[in-house]
């Protein structure tokens, strides 16, 4: 079995990014939109965490989370709200299909991939850069021309925050075009 080398700063800031299998555009359909809000819910009351931002899209999700101060573990909160989501809409979803020997011997569906990608936020111009790919990521995949009309983002309630200013983004798109990896 891989040994994945995973951050573990005590109460640090992480961005993530999760996929669905085999890039099926599911992840915004109401079922899983809905799994998915109420499983973060019931993980959260138990293991804390603060979503700083969120975008949702067909295929992939980012966000980033802060934990506790005395808390490192992001991957044991994926994982538990990846299984959620599973067992409450695999009966819609599931794809026999796609099951493979490994899948099966892990008991996984074919709403996720295995595995998803973290970075430890460094500092607050990493910080920046991240809020601002997060949000202008639906932008980047064609499915609005202003991020402010993406309706599974965070940046609607930041504005009204006055976090980001109301036209953020008209100027940005070669700044922040490519400038991650997904």
């Amino acid at each position: 079995m891989s040994n994945y080398r995973r951050a573990n700063g005590n109460g640090n800031c992480y961005f993530v990014t999760l996929v669905s299998y085999r890039r099926q555009p599911i992840l915004c359909d109401d079922k899983i939109r809905n799994a998915l809000r109420q499983s973060i819910l019931k993980v959260r009351q138990k293991y804390p965490f603060q979503i700083n931002a969120w975008v949702l899209l067909p295929d992939h999700l980012h966000c980033i989370w802060t934990l506790p101060e005395d808390d490192y573990n992001f991957s044991m909160r994926w994982s538990l709200i990846k299984r959620n989501v599973s067992f409450n809409c695999s009966s819609q979803y599931e794809n026999n299909q796609w099951l493979t020997s490994s899948k099966r011997k892990r008991r996984e569906c074919t709403i996720w991939q295995r595995r998803f990608w973290e970075h430890q936020i460094r500092d607050s111009k990493d910080y920046d850069r991240h809020m601002d790919y997060i949000h202008y990521n639906p932008v980047k995949h064609g499915l609005c021309n202003n991020p402010i009309d993406w309706p599974y983002s965070t940046l609607q309630k930041l504005i009204a925050e006055g976090r980001y200013p109301k036209g953020w983004a008209s100027d940005l798109s070669p700044k922040i075009d490519g400038e991650f990896g997904e």
